[in-house]
């Protein structure tokens, strides 16, 4: 039987407090990743801590977003690591894209459309004049032409990105339920998974409290 795929976001500086989400976070009927963002990646000790972690899924989730040049050797830069995914701004711009999906080697490069923090109203805040979905979709398009590997993207804008992008969709804002904090575009895990997410990144309902417990819930969750 297929395992359902969930990053665990990593969201903290505290090495002990990851190892912790790393024990406590182990199931049989999961399959398993951990993100890593600009939190931990710029701390003191994060780099070295991901250095030696081993067999173990790495998602560095940099969400570069510069000229093509400085893209690239950010990549090159991050390569002694032996991460398996890594995020890049889709609002870089093709060239940015195909020169980085270029020199990323083993490592899957995924595409991050519009925040999950953000909505219609923040957009034009911003200066777009198109909406979530539509600026999504036009995203996802380009993404494919670029040949990415994944796309980040909202559980709920999962079926517009399918129409055009073909490879594998990872999915935060995952709420177990109203509680959205700083999200705008939510779903729940089981949602998400029937929208067609194929990865759902999962931090805090996860891993604030009892993490044990929280894995287990998220488990029962997906069985109802």
């Amino acid at each position: 039987m297929r395992k359902n795929k969930i990053f665990i976001a990593c969201d903290n500086t505290n090495v002990f407090k990851i190892k912790e989400i790393i024990k406590k976070t182990q199931s049989s009927n999961l399959k398993i990743g951990y993100k890593f963002g600009l939190e931990f990646l710029n701390s003191k000790n994060g780099r070295n801590f991901i250095s030696k972690l081993r067999n173990k899924i790495i998602f560095a989730d940099l969400k570069l977003h510069d000229i093509p040049n400085t893209c690239v050797s950010a990549i090159n830069a991050i390569k002694d690591l032996r991460i398996d995914y890594l995020t890049i701004h889709i609002s870089s711009g093709l060239k940015a894209l195909s020169f980085s999906k270029k020199v990323s080697g083993k490592i899957k490069l995924a595409g991050v459309t519009v925040l999950t923090s953000l909505d219609n109203k923040a957009l034009k805040q911003i200066g777009f004049n198109k909406d979530v979905k539509k600026l999504v979709l036009h995203q996802a398009k380009l993404a494919s032409k670029a040949k990415l590997d994944a796309i980040v993207c909202s559980a709920q804008e999962v079926n517009i990105v399918k129409k055009v992008f073909k490879k594998e969709i990872i999915t935060p804002g995952i709420r177990f339920n109203s509680k959205n904090n700083d999200q705008k575009r939510t779903l729940t895990p089981k949602q998400a998974f029937k929208n067609g997410s194929n990865w759902l990144v999962i931090g805090r309902p996860i891993t604030k409290g009892n993490i044990k417990k929280n894995i287990n819930r998220l488990i029962d969750h997906l069985k109802q």
